[in-house]
This record gives structure tokens, sequence and C-alpha cells, in this order.
């Protein structure tokens, strides 16, 4: 028998029957000082996965293989409607109500095209047992009553005193957040690039929901969906951290397993049959009428690649995807960027390795699909180069590189580790692979070299999976500005259609079901059979980072952390001496900073040089005051690099000759790069829609938003669209003067200050290459804190009422009030009341009343000021009326004491998050530059502690009894609607623009 080499399981040995489980493998993981246990329940057939270390924040997860065979959404919907009530807990929304009563780090549910994983963090045993219980009931034993699925799924509803054919409407969470979702581009070529290259197995399908088959779905077809898929032979568990395995086994056979018997669930995905010539796909996704749809179409060749199961010939793709597409320098994406055909790589582009067969992708947006065949000839061209005249060898170590450097950083973004190991090896799990085999890459990299040793595999690769490969898909996304008209009408057509039909029995039950569901929404349930946390399980210290020293002669600040052979260095250069005129570019700055050439190289050899020496190197805009005073602002740009020890140098090497040799003068490269931003800035407008909102409606109250919108909100978008619409070799000519204006600016001698993140050795060895540097040692040193210049802007201080359009069928919706920052003894509480708002009234009135999908309250401690804010909202004036009656709630329904507990656990559970060394490190840096110390930050959470009811209510109508006097309003939607609201506002109308 093999005994373990782990001090947190001694007693467990290879062979073991334990609870019904037999532990079948045990393996170190070296690499992130872990060991793997791998397990059967014999019983049920049911598999478990444990990574035991010393993470202190521990990860659950339970997993099921769903695989719909349409596109109700069937797994989507039982997803958000088992999470709404179980057997042991029948209230109304166990999940969101856990959310408070938890100190959780992550809790969320998850569904793919083909498995649903329901994930959950935290540092606290007896949280992480309860919440171990209430996943468990609400995944295997779920209520999933008629009006959860109604409420979260779908519904029909007459608007209010309104049974005529114009007051019939679907409503539902799911319904809308879908018609949200396939409103975007990216998410339509996503979605229609499965479905074409899959046609014949379970990927075909939208699993998460088409808007036009959502409410075909019965909640009879949704449980027997849930009694096949939701079984424990058809369930992976997976466990992480550094609790005991056989506690987290006896609990799940006790609460679960042993309640079962095993079945075939019949889930097993079948490799697709392979085409014998290549086809195309044609689909459109909406624009505004006002826009153009010239160059507005996306193009890509898709080809469908190994099975899931055959980990070496997976590794060989993704290996062969970063040295195709990984860098600005990688021949493919080179060659379809350098053909001005497009502007940015199209939507869906690189390896999907999560599906039974996996799938690679590449092409171009913004471009016209006339030139679909143009574009294949391309990449076909790129590809046979390749194959036959070879791959150079340093592009593909560094390909190589990347994958090893990754597989060996530990981080936490953007979900804690642990949930992340788990995403990393899901796919192949559920599809009868090894997940050892992915977590230990080792055997493979080894077979990989001695593959490249012996001659050309990569090449052979290439015309394998390519150039050979009949099984391509030649897919065109085209606009259509009448898609969305015609998406509505098929929509009222539907409703007008299923309204002949109905008798007055079935107006009757409608109406019955909207008053039913309206009464559940609004009852005060009691939810005391949930588990809690008291106070007292709140640590009551913050988690603190100090530097170890201050460099002398050098603006450096060392950090001594155990990084796990990685180096990370932060530069920050102060925004504060930059002309006004030039403001609104860097971003634009930061973004093409390390994707340019220099004096000495060209952008493509840098771009490698790049990948083979670091595992990141970004540069950030960010915009930041000090703690003491909200009307401070501090704008820097941060430079973000890391690799591992032993390319410390050639990394300095490289940072330095950015800084000193940046070459902005290549306009053609600046076009290129011009338009991937904006293409980037575009399409992540659906996506971000609530963040813009806030943005927009912030941005008048103080110098930090009003630098946030310039540099990220709905002004950015604008002037990079402005400049695109009216660029020529002039433009070009003067952007590339002014970005290196901005090198000089930013890269003062006096202007720049900088965190040395390593462990002993690796932080002693940087300041050696960092003296004998010529640059980096040529910023001066000398001050005992690190310090940014300050900036004065022009503020308009006309409170924003502003709706801007854009191509979405739902909404978002944001109200943002000044109150109060930091230090003052109203912000704790204000902390406390945003979060009593989003759980108790804002969830409830959005969300599950008005079809949202979902909710907000954020309270800023830095810069005073609360927001409200809606995603995906089917609703505009309506969403208005709830922020406005929030000092109406307050007053009616008074928060008692289990609420504010909820709260203060809420906010402490973000307080009291994780962060792995490296960011532990860099935040602290922040936290100098901006003044926050940290008997500040330990006096806010011990005010969070003692914040009670009636404090809490004198502190919401102070700021709220003249909320909508004082606060800015922005709306973000589909210009019909916004019109159409207008119409409703009387003399309060919204200043209109479209983005």
């Amino acid at each position: 028998m093999t005994t373990t080499i782990d001090p947190l399981n001694k007693q467990l040995c290879l062979g073991d029957q334990i609870h019904g489980y037999q532990l079948q493998k045990i393996s170190p993981l070296d690499d992130i000082r872990a060991v793997l246990y791998q397990l059967e329940h014999l019983p049920t057939g049911s598999r478990h996965l444990h990574i035991s270390c010393q993470d202190q924040e521990n990860v659950f997860a339970v997993t099921f293989k769903t695989v719909p065979a349409d596109s109700t959404g069937v797994a989507h919907i039982l997803e958000h409607t088992a999470l709404c009530g179980s057997a042991k807990y029948p209230v109304r929304d166990p999940f969101f109500s856990m959310i408070k009563r938890s100190l959780s780090t992550f809790m969320n549910a998850f569904t793919s095209s083909d498995w649903t994983m329901y994930p959950f963090a935290t540092q606290n045993k007896k949280d992480f047992y309860q919440l171990m219980d209430v996943y468990l009931d609400a995944a295997f034993f779920p209520i999933l009553d008629e009006l959860s699925f109604k409420q979260e799924g779908h519904r029909l509803e007459f608007e209010p005193e309104d049974d005529t054919d114009k007051g019939l409407t679907f409503k539902g969470v799911v319904y809308n957040e879908m018609k949200g979702a396939m409103s975007s581009a990216d998410q339509i070529m996503s979605r229609s690039l499965l479905k074409a290259i899959y046609p014949e197995t379970t990927y075909a399908n939208n699993s998460g929901g088409d808007p036009n088959h959502i409410p075909d779905l019965t909640r009879e077809q949704l449980k027997a969906f849930h009694r096949r898929h939701y079984h424990p032979s058809n369930a992976y568990f997976f466990s992480y951290g550094s609790f005991g395995l056989e506690e987290h086994l006896e609990f799940i056979n006790q609460k679960v397993l042993s309640r079962f018997q095993r079945i075939d669930p019949k889930t097993k995905v079948p490799v697709h049959p392979r085409w014998k010539e290549p086809k195309t796909a044609r689909f459109t996704y909406p624009v505004s009428t006002k826009d153009s749809t010239s160059s507005k179409s996306q193009v890509a060749l898709a080809w469908l690649a190994c099975d899931v199961q055959d980990t070496f010939e997976v590794l060989t793709l993704a290996v062969l995807e970063q040295i195709l597409l990984g860098n600005a320098g990688s021949p493919l994406r080179k060659a379809l960027m350098d053909s001005g055909m497009g502007s940015a790589l199209s939507d869906a582009t690189g390896y999907v390795a999560d599906n039974r067969d996996t799938m690679f992708a590449c092409g171009l947006k913004d471009t016209d699909s006339s030139r679909a065949d143009e574009i294949e000839a391309l990449i076909i061209d790129c590809l046979s180069k390749l194959a036959e005249q070879g791959i150079d060898t340093e592009l593909i170590q560094s390909a190589i590189h990347q994958i090893e450097f990754h597989r060996k950083e530990i981080t936490n973004t953007p979900y804690p580790y642990g949930i992340r190991l788990n995403l990393t090896i899901t796919g192949n799990w559920l599809h009868g692979g090894d997940p050892g085999r992915i977590l230990k890459l080792d055997a493979d990299l080894i077979r990989l070299q001695q593959k490249l040793q012996k001659g050309p595999f990569l090449e052979q690769r290439i015309r394998h999976y390519f150039l050979d490969n009949p099984h391509r898909l030649k897919i065109i996304l085209e606009p259509d500005q009448h898609k969305s008209e015609k998406d509505e009408k098929r929509v009222h057509e539907k409703l007008q259609s299923l309204r002949k039909k109905l008798t007055p029995d079935d107006i009757k039950k409608i109406k019955q079901d909207t008053q039913r569901l309206k009464a559940l929404q609004e009852s005060q349930e009691d939810i005391s059979c949930l588990p809690t946390l008291a106070l007292s399980d709140i640590p009551p210290e913050i988690q603190t980072c100090s530097y170890s020293r201050i460099e002398s002669g050098l603006p450096v600040w060392t950090f001594i952390q155990p990084t796990s052979g990685i180096y990370y260095f932060k530069g920050v250069a102060g925004v504060g001496s930059v002309p006004r005129r030039l403001l609104d570019w860097i971003p634009f700055y930061c973004y093409v900073f390390n994707q340019i050439g220099t004096k000495r190289h060209d952008y493509p050899t840098m771009a490698r040089r790049i990948d083979a020496a670091t595992g990141g190197f970004r540069m950030n805009p960010q915009v930041r005051t000090f703690y003491r005073s909200k009307d401070d602002c501090i704008p820097m740009v941060s430079i973000n690099c890391k690799c591992l020890t032993r390319n410390m140098a050639p990394m300095l090497d490289i940072l330095e000759e950015l800084i000193a040799e940046a070459n902005f003068m290549d306009q053609e490269r600046l076009k290129q790069l011009l338009g991937e931003y904006h293409a980037g800035l575009v399409s992540a407008i659906v996506h971000n829609g609530h963040r813009l909102a806030i943005s927009r409606s912030a941005h008048t109250f103080n110098q930090v938003n009003a630098m946030a919108e310039i540099w990220s909100g709905i002004r950015q978008i604008k002037t990079i669209g402005d400049t695109i619409k009216h660029l020529n070799d002039n433009t070009l000519n003067q952007l590339a003067k002014d970005l290196s204006s901005l090198s000089k600016i930013l890269f003062e001698p006096n202007n720049v200050c900088i965190a040395s993140v390593g462990d002993q050795d690796q932080t002693s060895t940087a300041l050696n290459i960092i003296q004998s540097g010529n640059t980096l040692s040529s910023f001066n040193g000398g001050r005992t804190v690190p310090q940014m210049p300050q900036m004065q802007i022009d503020l308009d201080t006309t409170l924003s009422h502003e709706g801007w359009s854009t191509s979405s069928s739902v909404a978002f919706v944001a109200k943002t009030l000044p109150t109060v920052c930091i230090g003052h003894p109203d912000a704790p509480v204000l902390a406390v009341l945003a979060r009593v708002l989003r759980s108790k009234y804002l969830h409830r009135e959005i969300r599950e009343k008005g079809g949202a999908y979902g909710g907000f309250a954020l309270y800023n401690p830095e810069t005073g000021l609360f927001s409200m804010a809606s995603y995906r909202d089917p609703h505009i004036l309506r969403t208005l009326d709830v922020y406005s009656t929030i000092l109406d709630y307050m007053k009616n329904q008074p928060a008692n004491d289990d609420d504010i507990k909820e709260a203060v656990l809420q906010v402490c559970s973000e307080i009291d998050k994780p962060d792995t060394p490296a960011i532990s490190a860099q935040k602290a840096f922040t936290r100098l530059i901006i003044g926050l110390d940290d008997d500040v930050r330990q006096t806010f959470k011990e005010q969070l502690l003692h914040v009670d009811k009636k404090r809490m209510f004198e502190v919401g109508r102070h700021y709220f009894h003249k909320a909508d006097a004082n606060s800015g309003v922005a709306v973000i939607a589909d210009e019909n609607r916004l019109v159409e609201a207008n119409t409703q506002t009387g003399s309060k109308k919204f200043k209109l623009g479209q983005i």
C-alpha cells in the first residue's frame, strides 16, 4: 500500500475504501506544492477529485455533465431554479440568502456548453460545511416549484390592467439575460460557430437558451432533465485546500450519496462524425439603423481538432495556438492583421480545449463579407508556408515557456485558485480523461520536446489538423440593421398567436400566477432554517502586508514574499503633468506600450522577446484619490511584469528598452492597434453596460470620477470611435508624436516609483540588475513614501440625466449620489446599507419582480459615491422608480438585526478575501501611494462590527431624503426604448446620445 506524503491527510493510503469511496490514485503536484487524490464512490459511480495543499481558501464544487437536446435553455434555467429552494431548505432563495449569511470568498454557479457547476470558496471551516450542505441539497433535492420556474425561466404576463394583445408579454430572469446576451456580436459569433461546426452533437444547441425557444420549455421537461442529469452517477465532486479529505467524503456520502443507486445517465457525448469536405455558414447580428454596415462583418475559419481525452494532442494544439496567435509577432496573427482586411481578430478566435472534440478558430472582425474567400486563402497560405518552410525554433520554445509559466503561477484572478484548477480539468475529466495528466504536464512536455528533436513535428500537426482536415468551417457573421426589429416582430407575432388561443380560464390562470408570484416576492419569509455565521466568526484583524525595505538612492520598495519561483515588478508613473489635450490618450498609450517596436527592434521581435522571457507584460491606467479627501485626484499608469527567476535579467532589459526607446512612428502598426483597441471597447459594451452607466452617472461629482469616465467610460469609447471615423495620415502622424510625448512625460526621473516583489534572493538580484542598467537606475529615489502628482481638470458639475443608445435588447440603468469617504463615521454604515439594499430590496424589485439579471447597490469608500445599477434589465422607468422609493422602503420595511448582521458578514468577506503573496504586495504598494494606512482600514472594519439598525436608518435617511435632486442618472439601451421612455417622463427627459 502506498501512503501519502501529505501532512494534511497522513492516514490515507492508495486503495483505501472510505465512506463508500475507493481511493484510486495519489499524485504529488510539485509545481504547486500539493497532492492530488482521485476517488470513485463505488455504489453510485460518483467521482471525487481533491487537491490537498496549505491554501486557506478552501474550495468545493459539484459539476454535472449536462447535454441539452434543444435550445430552450433547460440546463441554464435549471441552474437558476435549483437554487430557489430545496427539501431541507424550503425557502424562496437559499443561494442569495447564503451569500448574506456566509464569509464565502466566492459563490456562484456556471452553465457551460456541456456541464453545469456549483462552486464556492471560503476560509472558514464552519462556513465550508454549511455552504456544502446548502449546495448539495439545492443540487440533488431542489423543489423546482412552478413559481420559481416562472420567475427564473419564463412566464406570460399581462401588463397591469391590460389583457389585450399588446399587453401580453414574456418575462423571466433567464429569458431577459439571454435576450441581452444574444444582442452581442461576440456571443452570437460563438454560439453560431458551435451550432455550425457541431451540427450533430449537443454543442449545436444553445445551452444558455435562445430567447426564441426559451418559452417552449415546460416545467415537466425541466424536472425530467434534473432527474437524469443531477444524479450522483453523473456527478463530479471537487475539493481543494487545507481541510481534511476524509471529513468531506463522510459529509457528502451521508447527505447525498447514501440515498442513491448507480444508474446510466446517458450523458456521454459522442465523437462528432467527421466531414468529408469543408462547409460554409452565414449568420447575422443586430446593429442600429443609424450604424453603417460597411466593414462590420466577421469572417473566420474553424476546424474540429482532437479528442479532449488525448492530453498530448491537446498540449500540442495549445502550443500551436500560442505560436500562431499568442502575440503580435505570431505569424498567423500578424498575417491577418497586416492584411488590412479587418480591425481585430474575430470573436471566438483561439483553441477550445473543453468540448469532447476540441476546436480551433481564427479570423477577422470589422471586415466585409465579400472578402471571405480572400481571408480564407490568406489563412491557408500562412499555414501552408509554416508547414513547408518550418516554424522558428525560438517561437516554439517561447510558446512552451508561456504554458509552463502559467502552469506554475498561483493566481486568484478572476477566480480563486482552486476554482481555476477545477475549470482547467473539467472538460477532460467529464469526457473520460485523466485530470491528473492535465495537472501534471511533465510527461507530455518531455514527449513534446522529444518529438521536436526528431524533426518537423509541429509542422506535421499543422498539416494534419488544418491543411488536410476536411472538417473545416468558413463562418460569416454579417450586420443586420433590421434584425432587432425582426426579432421583436417575431416575438410579437408569437404572443399574438398565443393570445388568440387563450381561453378565459387561461387568462385567469396567468393573472392569478402573476399575483401569486408578486405575493411570494413581497412576502417576508422565515429563513431561520438556513445555517449562518455569527459576528464572532469574523476575524477581528485585517490582512496586512508591509514592504521590507526602501532601496537607497532608488525609488524601489522591496516586498519579500513567497512567490513560488516567480518575480514580480510593478512600476508606477504619475500622470499629473500630462497636458489636458493628451489625457484621453493615456489608456490607448497603455494598450500599445508593449505591442509596438523600439528603436532597436521591430514589434514582432519585441513580442517574441516578451513571450520568451516573461509571463505577462502590461500597462494599466488608474485614477485614485487620497483617502482623506475625495477631491484629490491621483492619475497614474502602472507597468506590471513577471517572470521565472532565470529570466529576470532579460525581462528587465526589455522593460528598459521599452521605457527608453519605444517607437510609435510605425503608422501602419498604430492604425492596426487603434482598430483592435476600438473593437475591444465596442464588444465590451453589452457585457459591461452597468459599469459604463455607473461611470456616466457619477462623472460630475469629483475629479476622480471625471477622470475615470475619460479613461474607461463612454467618453473613451467616443474618443476612439470619433478618431477612427476621421483617421488619415495627418491624424496618425500627430497621434504618433503625442504618444512619444507621453513617454517622455511619464518616465521623467522624478515621476516613477517601483515595487519589487519576490523572495530574498530574487529581490536582491533584481536590485543589482536595476542598478547596473541605464534606465531604471536613472529614476530618482530619496522618498520615504511613494508619491504621485495630483491633477485638477475642469469639472462639469451639472448632474447627468442621460440616455445612451446601443444595439441591445435590454437596458442598464444607473443612479449615483454623493456621500462621504472612508475615515468618516458614516462610511462603514453606508457599506452595510449598500448590502442591505441590494439583498433585501433591489434584488427583489429589480431581479425577481422586474426580471432583470441583477440589481446592485455599491458604496465606494474611496470616492464617497453610492450607486444603484441594473444589469440586462427589461425596464427603464420602473427601475428608476425603484431607486426613488428606497427611503420609503427603509421607513416601511426597516432592516432587522439579522439583516444588519448578514450585511456585515458580506462586507467583511470582501475585506478578508485572500490575495496571493504577489497581489497582496502590489495592493499594499498602491495603498502607500494613496495614503491609505492600515490603521484606517482596521478602524473601518472595527466600526463595521458595531453598525446597528438605528444607525443605518439615520444615515440612510440623511443621504437619501434628497437623493433624486442630488443624483446623476445614466441609462444604456436601444434607441427606441430610450425615445419611448422620454415620452413618459414628463419634463425630466433624458439627454440622448449614441455610443
